[in-house]
């Protein structure tokens, strides 16, 4: 069953784009691709599709995300975490500060996202031109910060916040580095992330993802730990013989997640059906969407929103949106 979604749990170190050979040696395909990126230093979940499951991927991206990071703050990186090179130091913010900052992150904010990711400008990423000594002034764009909430914190001894383990549940495009510089500036003070776990994505949990029991602990000491001693970013794995790669062969197997009425609804997809061969036919060769072929009224769909079409034996065969006009319009079909 190679036309699947898998989650995944994701290793600090790694790429996101390398740590996809693992479901592509299991599953000994090539077509596999994930729906966000997580940073090379960043653990946790990856929802992955496979096979011509691959067309969904960047449709399950508008969902909201929830992080934890552990903020070392008193220290600025040009990246904004621990692997890049300091170029800001400030006082260290009291807890009263910090916690006057999150309240006024939370709601819909105007955000400006870090200079090093994978956003294009003029056809190359940021990242690449940030690396090349041309880093690009980005602009700010709107995101919404759903929840904000400590967890736990390292002071000092004057009670000052040297880091702080903080929850974060955000929208689409929301940058947790970019959080982490503004939230800092907020409190008079300065900041990167020692640390990063991506635990849901929509309706997706991290506890269900294959590899979940090979995650390192996640809090303030661990990411102490790891940003002392990081992992090797140019690890390459030998399937054949290491046995934590050979575990989660296994796990990628169990898991893979058919594409199913429940499913789609788990991806935020409203489900509509088919009601005969020839509507069946139809839809398949992009034939004109009409309601009398389905088992709903297309204007009862909701506007800005995808639906997943099964067939009347409920087999996956596409996708159609709902546009803000109230327009419908195909997506992607599946033969």
């Amino acid at each position: 069953m190679n036309d699947s979604i898998i989650l995944l749990a994701k290793k600090p170190g790694p790429t996101s784009f390398s740590s996809l050979n693992s479901v592509k040696k299991a599953l000994a395909t090539s077509k596999v691709g994930h729906t966000g990126t997580l940073d090379s230093f960043a653990q946790g979940l990856l929802v992955v599709c496979t096979g011509r499951l691959t067309r969904l991927a960047g449709n399950i991206t508008e969902f909201d995300k929830t992080y934890e990071a552990v903020i070392c703050f008193g220290k600025e990186t040009d990246t904004l975490e621990y692997t890049g090179n300091i170029i800001k130091t400030s006082p260290l913010p009291s807890v009263k500060a910090l916690e006057e900052a999150l309240k006024h992150f939370k709601g819909t904010i105007m955000q400006r996202p870090p200079a090093f990711s994978a956003i294009h400008v003029n056809g190359q990423r940021a990242s690449d031109l940030a690396r090349s000594g041309k880093k690009e002034e980005l602009p700010e764009r709107p995101v919404t910060v759903y929840k904000a909430e400590i967890k736990d914190l390292q002071l000092t001894d004057e009670k000052k916040v040297q880091y702080a383990h903080i929850v974060f549940t955000v929208s689409k495009g929301t940058y947790i580095r970019s959080l982490a510089r503004d939230i800092a500036e907020f409190c008079g003070s300065s900041a990167h992330l020692s640390g990063l776990y991506r635990t849901k994505v929509g309706n997706f949990s991290i506890e269900n993802a294959a590899g979940f029991s090979q995650l390192p602990a996640f809090n303030i000491q661990a990411a102490i730990n790891n940003s002392k001693n990081p992992p090797d970013f140019n690890e390459k794995k030998d399937w054949s013989s290491d046995p934590l790669e050979i575990e989660l062969k296994e796990e990628i197997h169990k898991k893979q997640i058919p594409l199913d009425e429940a499913s789609a609804k788990m991806c935020g997809f409203d489900i509509i059906h088919t009601n005969s061969i020839q509507a069946e036919n139809d839809f398949k060769n992009g034939k004109a969407l009409r309601s009398a072929n389905f088992d709903k009224k297309l204007h009862t769909l909701l506007n800005e929103t995808s639906a997943a079409v099964f067939t009347q034996d409920g087999c996956f065969i596409g996708l159609i949106y709902k546009n803000l006009e109230g327009k419908v319009s195909y997506k992607f079909v599946i033969n």
